[in-house]
């Protein structure tokens, strides 16, 4: 990584924070959610990975597209989600963001350009770069930006789009979020190149690589993908390097990990970062303290706003299967 050009204010920063508090905060409540039962089917958590989507979403447009995979929980709420609304979405009660048909692997919101939550590995790659055709077509100035589990990277699917958006010079930006494990299968097990950011190398793609743990890295090397891709000189592939602190999901017990390798990665904690950088810049700790309070108390309103909502009428199944 190049030395930063795009910084975080004081206020950025504390925002970020506050996001990313928000985050992990909602993504204990869902495991306690899971072990009740409110949240049944699968169900894949960011616990570890909040600067990622923190960092990535505070450098697009409200216009700019986003499509994710499946553990994208952190992804929406940073978009701009309701807590009350995503956390409905994971009880499949009708207040949820999908109206309690999507669940926690198929979150969406058209008015926010958040398109997914998709269950099929990589299979989501192709709608972003077709995201990013239609926005060049139209002659918009919008990007799409793409996240993608170090996993899918071993998919046809995404080589595909890849070779398609180099080709067509489409505005848009695959951000892998390399956790360094597919399921329970370590990178160097699956994957002879461990910087998957290189794979765009194959087709042509500007690509690099970077830390994950750190929200102002994060905004910084986004943010230059973003503007690269938006200025017309193409697209581009960039890899955050992260750990997640649960297993693939709730079902995973994570009993593959290297000793030591967990405790390794929460010693570079996102949320602690950003605290010891606030306040290196004369943030009082007071700040932190206040804002977790206030994140708590939104996560368990959200918990008890979905547990009192009711589940979808049965009779509305079919409304959303087929565009008018």
């Amino acid at each position: 990584m190049t030395d930063a050009k795009n910084a975080l204010s004081v206020e950025g920063l504390t925002e970020a924070y506050r996001m990313m508090a928000l985050i992990r905060r909602f993504e204990e409540l869902t495991a306690k959610a899971y072990t009740l039962q409110k949240v049944k089917g699968f169900c894949h958590l960011s616990i570890g990975q909040e600067a990622v989507a923190v960092g990535a979403t505070m450098c697009l447009e409200k216009d700019d597209t986003i499509v994710s995979a499946y553990r994208e929980h952190g992804h929406i709420l940073a978009r701009g989600a309701t807590p009350r609304a995503v956390m409905s979405e994971l009880f499949g009660k009708s207040t949820g963001c999908t109206h309690g048909v999507g669940g926690s692997m198929h979150l969406s919101d058209k008015s926010l350009n958040f398109f997914g939550g998709f269950g099929i590995v990589g299979a989501h790659v192709p709608l972003a770069t077709g995201a990013a055709f239609a926005a060049k077509y139209r002659g918009e100035d919008n990007v799409a930006l793409t996240y993608i589990g170090d996993g899918a990277m071993q998919q046809g699917a995404v080589y595909e789009a890849m070779e398609l958006a180099t080709l067509w010079n489409l505005p848009c930006v695959l951000l892998i979020e390399n956790n360094y494990y597919a399921m329970g299968t370590a990178l160097d097990r699956y994957s002879f190149l461990t910087d998957l950011s290189k794979r765009g190398a194959g087709v042509g793609m500007k690509h690099w690589q970077f830390d994950g743990f750190d929200v102002q890295v994060v905004y910084d090397n986004v943010k230059r993908a973003v503007d690269h891709a938006r200025s017309g000189k193409g697209p581009v592939i960039i890899e955050a390097l992260t750990y997640r602190y649960r297993g693939h999901s709730m079902s995973d017990p994570a009993k593959y990990r290297k000793d030591g390798e967990l405790e390794d990665a929460q010693s570079r904690d996102c949320l602690q970062k950003a605290e010891d950088d606030l306040a290196a810049l004369g943030v009082d700790a007071a700040v932190c303290e206040k804002i977790r309070a206030e994140v708590n108390v939104i996560a368990q309103d959200a918990f008890d706003y979905a547990d009192k909502s009711p589940v979808p009428d049965p009779a509305t199944l079919y409304d959303y299967t087929y565009a008018g």
